[in-house]
């Protein structure tokens, strides 16, 4: 195992360099840092030119890095030729090879022609396919070395959990026990763990709003983020009440107030529809459109997610994730009043994070979610198949990241970011493939969370700080 691991770290690193390679060549264009070198593949004639000018620095590092990974992707590409690769893989890295080539000449051509803008198009377009073969080559070699046959199969109905495990916690009785835990209650309901990264999200689509020069104001942030919090807190507890019988029969739900009896249903349902309310109210305060697609991501997560796709389409995750991605939306119209391109794409990358992200979860307790009948991937198609999705998505992810860069006034402090952790959440996915227990399920599960926490704050600070 451990020269396939290697060649797996090789494909990983590759895959890492390469769209490293794209994100910086999108910053060095939205900089027109090309500008300051117009001669190739030096700059003036010398390989170690005056560093003294930022723009250069960006230009001459974009060339190292484009060296740098065109011998990974030689590196990677005589390995597999030499060594015990697949067919199909070697094909994959042959072609990726002669492809980088044509890219070294496209940017050459670009650098030196003043970087016309089909061109940079172009160059683009090729480096994300560069970037999707080296991917696909890496989620093949895994899959070939490390699923077995029961990795494709079903997961098997799991024994119920024990009738201990399913008692409820005692009610305390005394005034102010009673009163702690109810409050506590309350305060799970609202799924605090989600508010911070949505309330993330709608920050990241705040700032990137200001990108076109619409003015942002502490009491748009102020209300914004206080109808999210509300707003979600109003989606969690619809989803308790719904699901109150299914968390019975699951582990790490089974505690939950509503599965204990803690809180009456009506009281519940009351909390939630307040919140809700309160919610709207102040979204509406800042405008129209945020008030309604704040409406949206209510009804969609209460109704359409809980009701619907959970219990019922083995997609549930990947559709679900525009439960997710709303909030960059809501963020977005609080400042410019409509739906512009920027805050789309951003809405994008969290939809294509969320598989990838939740993935790692639906692992780490298939069984706990087939007791429940929920049809996640694991659960109704096998473990390999929902560790490839993973990296799929990783792939799609970062590509989505790449393209908001594009189009969006975000610099370099943004794409070292989405490079360095993307690398990072790359790096445990892979590992996963190969220890397959639920601690490196949930490694890479905390690893998308850092990814995707560190990518919206560079965003923010990108945005309305450098």
């Amino acid at each position: 195992m451990g020269s396939h691991a290697r060649f797996s770290g090789l494909l990983g690193l590759t895959a890492v360099g390469v769209y490293l390679l794209v994100i910086v060549g999108a910053t060095t264009t939205l900089t027109d840092a090309a500008a300051s070198c117009t001669t190739w593949p030096a700059c003036g004639g010398q390989l170690l030119p005056s560093l003294s000018e930022p723009l250069l620095v960006v230009a001459w590092g974009h060339r190292v890095v484009a060296l740098i990974v065109g011998a990974l992707v030689v590196a990677s590409t005589v390995v597999a030729a030499l060594g015990d690769a697949e067919t199909r893989v070697r094909a994959l890295l042959g072609v990726a090879a002669v492809t980088y080539l044509v890219q070294v000449g496209i940017g050459a051509v670009a650098a030196t022609s003043g970087t016309p803008t089909m061109l940079s198009a172009i160059h683009l377009v090729v480096g994300v396919f560069i970037f999707g073969l080296v991917m696909l080559a890496l989620s093949w070699t895994l899959e070939t070395e490390t699923a077995t046959d029961e990795d494709w199969e079903a997961l098997e109905q799991p024994e119920p959990i024990p009738e201990a495990a399913t008692d409820r916690p005692p009610v305390p009785t005394a005034f102010v026990p009673r009163a702690k835990a109810t409050a506590l209650a309350y305060l799970r309901m609202t799924k605090p763990r989600l508010m911070w990264l949505l309330c993330l999200v709608a920050a990241a689509g705040m700032a990137l709003g200001t990108t076109l020069g619409h003015p942002l104001t502490w009491e748009t942030v102020a209300l914004t983020l206080g109808g999210g919090v509300l707003s979600i807190g109003s989606s969690g507890t619809f989803n308790h009440v719904i699901e109150r019988d299914v968390d019975r029969k699951m582990d790490r739900t089974a505690d939950r107030p509503l599965a204990a009896d803690l809180i009456p249903v009506s009281h519940a349902l009351t909390f939630g529809a307040v919140l809700g309310v309160a919610s709207l109210v102040l979204f509406a305060s800042v405008n129209l459109l945020a008030a309604v697609l704040g409406l949206t991501a209510i009804v969609f997560y209460s109704v359409v997610y809980t009701v619907v796709l959970k219990p019922n389409f083995v997609s549930n995750t990947v559709i679900g994730g525009a439960a997710g991605a709303l909030p960059a939306l809501i963020g977005w119209a609080a400042v410019t009043g409509n739906l512009g391109v920027p805050g789309v794409l951003l809405a994008v990358v969290i939809f294509l994070w969320t598989p990838a992200h939740f993935y790692n979860l639906a692992l780490a307790y298939k069984e706990d979610y087939a007791r429940g009948g929920f049809p996640m991937l694991p659960v109704v198609e096998g473990e390999a198949p929902t560790r490839k999705h993973i990296l799929w998505y990783i792939a799609a992810t970062l590509v989505g990241a790449s393209v908001l860069a594009v189009v969006s006034d975000l610099g370099l402090l943004y794409a070292l970011t989405s490079a360095t952790l993307g690398g990072v959440f790359l790096y445990f996915a892979v590992r996963l493939h190969y220890e397959q227990t639920e601690a490196a399920a949930f490694r890479a599960f905390h690893a998308s969370n850092a990814y995707l926490g560190a990518l919206l704050f560079a965003v923010v600070v990108d945005a309305l700080v450098l």
